[in-house]
């Protein structure tokens, strides 16, 4: 089931088209950020950080490199540069029997990443307001 999703999702990640993304959203999805405490719920809340990070993550440095699946769950190792910082994170994801995301986590390494980050997702997601 999730291996599906995660085709689905390493295909939006490589062509950007957010049609394909918000098709993948379940109604009832969880997005859990690594710069915000609080969970954010709701299919367009979770469309619009996945969108941003799609954008702030999406350079030529960005690849995947490890996978684990298993069932409805899946993780996914990425590495990136932003701004001369070299970035490690997860990408966990739940899917539903639909083959929809339900909840989708996020955890970045290291601090100085965070920040990059952080800075990036929060003007992303203020443009689009």
């Amino acid at each position: 089931m999730i291996k599906s999703v995660v085709k689905k999702w390493h295909s939006i990640v490589e062509s950007k088209d957010l049609t394909v993304l918000e098709l993948l959203i379940a109604d009832d999805a969880i997005f859990y950020s690594p710069v915000v405490h609080t969970p954010q719920e709701g299919k367009a809340i979770t469309f619009q950080y996945l969108s941003a990070a799609l954008h702030v993550f999406g350079n030529e440095s960005f690849r995947y490199v490890r996978e684990i699946c298993d069932g409805n769950n899946g993780m996914l190792e990425f590495e990136v540069e932003i701004d001369g910082v070299k970035v490690n994170g997860v990408d966990i994801i739940q899917c539903n029997d639909e083959e929809k995301i339900v909840e989708f986590k996020v955890m970045l390494r290291p601090l100085k990443g965070v920040n990059i980050f952080h800075q990036k997702m929060m003007a992303m997601l203020a443009a689009s307001h």
